[in-house]
């Protein structure tokens, strides 16, 4: 058996090298920082995935937070069904994208409309040219180490993959996409409002991960994304919350919701899709309405409200109406944090931990970590050697320091309890 993947894991991924760059169809899956074979996958099963050599792993990853109720839950898959036996593309408007634009615009006030994509990326890419069109200005802030697809732009000082890899942002993004893009610290208001002070007013927007999840998980410190909605509205900037990853997993209103703040735009992903792939962005009304066909900037997509794809989201978000759901998926968060934090305590290793809602991350560091800068600090060597250390004890988690570990309504204690042991035994090894 291969380090990591198993037998037959290694001859699809050999397989896979042959016809796929690096074997794989995103960066972060081909195991480049904890080193070894990836794992191929046949099948979930609630909380579980089950590898083509038919080894079960309690999973921490569920397809990187978009699995919020469990691989394979029967209603979802039963109505996934029904979608099926009607079509699955009609290149035109469907019932169940009229009905999941409706939930999304009730239950996160600052949304009013809202566009439906096919991925994360084209959402934030939309939203970007939208905030630029409404602004007439040309330049985006960002913050070093938050991940929002792989648009040129947004690809500057990015996280997650990007970090992973250890790629300087990347080739082939021209200088002309990079010069509009400004890099802030996470966490750090100082940097933000020097840049508007530099740039007067030249910013369409400030882009943020309201809770960072691609560098691990950060959330926001006390303060901060007050400070930045105090500072978008007195330069006439928008302030965008990418909440692609925390849209509807950290709350019924996502992180704006949790936090109290109103941002003028929003992009969500994952959770709204069910399993599928499905972007969306939304914000006030008068911003919206600057999208074709009701307004000039144009954004179009074939499989935008795909049937399918509406009604597995739909099917999603109706389980999460539920407040005591994110209860549920907090207290479970703290349950993996914690076990993770004492085995660590017991055998003397540094670790910090951090949890919001459904989503939960860890460093094995010294100091606290608040930003892109201290996250960098981290031990990677002692995390990849126990992500593998993990793997053989059955647990299946990001394989990256610079990602968070996603948790869903199907994670219960006898899971916690197999983490707390998988952990045990691999602290024993570092």
């Amino acid at each position: 058996m291969s380090r990591g993947g198993g037998t037959s894991s290694g001859a699809l991924y050999e397989r896979g090298l042959r016809v796929i760059p690096g074997g794989v169809n995103s960066p972060v899956r081909a195991f480049r920082a904890v080193g070894g074979v990836p794992v191929t996958f046949e099948r979930g099963e609630g909380a579980h995935l089950i590898d083509v050599d038919g080894r079960q792993f309690v999973d921490l990853v569920m397809s990187w937070g978009a699995i919020i109720l469990g691989h394979a839950h029967p209603v979802v898959v039963s109505e996934v069904e029904k979608a099926v036996s009607g079509g699955t593309s009609f290149g035109a408007p469907c019932p169940d994208e009229v009905k999941l634009a409706e939930h999304i615009c009730k239950t996160v006030p600052s949304v009013e409309r809202v566009r439906m994509v096919s991925s994360g990326t084209e959402a934030v890419m939309s939203a970007i040219r939208l905030a630029r069109a409404y602004t007439n200005r040309s330049k985006i802030l960002k913050f070093r180490g938050c991940y929002h697809g792989h648009a040129d732009s947004m690809l500057v000082r990015a996280g997650s993959g990007v970090a992973t890899l250890s790629l300087p942002d990347s080739p082939g993004v021209p200088s002309g996409a990079a010069e509009d893009t400004l890099v802030a610290q996470f966490n750090n208001l100082d940097s933000v409002a020097a840049l508007f002070d530099e740039n007067q007013d030249n910013i369409a927007a400030v882009i943020i991960e309201p809770v960072a999840g691609n560098m691990g998980l950060i959330p926001p410190a006390e303060g901060f994304l007050e400070g930045l909605r105090a500072l978008t509205s007195e330069w006439g900037a928008l302030l965008i919350f990418d909440e692609v990853m925390t849209g509807f997993r950290v709350g019924p209103s996502g992180a704006q919701g949790l936090f109290g703040i109103t941002p003028d735009l929003t992009t969500f992903g994952k959770v709204i899709g069910g399993g599928f792939p499905v972007g969306a962005f939304g914000g006030r009304a008068e911003i919206m309405d600057q999208m074709a066909p009701a307004g000039p900037v144009y954004q179009a997509g074939t499989l935008s409200g795909n049937p399918v794809a509406m009604r597995a989201g739909l099917t999603t978000l109706e389980h999460l109406t539920n407040p005591a759901v994110y209860e549920t998926l907090g207290s479970m968060s703290y349950a993996f944090a914690d076990a993770l934090a004492n085995e660590a305590k017991s055998f003397g290793i540094a670790l910090q931990t951090s949890v919001v809602g459904g989503m939960f991350g860890f460093y094995f560091a010294e100091h606290t970590v608040n930003s892109w800068e201290e996250a960098e600090m981290c031990d990677r060597e002692r995390f990849a050697a126990f992500f593998h250390g993990m793997l053989e004890a059955g647990v299946y988690l990001p394989p990256s320091p610079f990602e968070a570990c996603f948790i869903s309504t199907a994670h219960g204690d006898s899971e916690v309890e197999c983490f707390r042991v998988a952990a045990s035994s691999a602290m024993k090894t570092l």
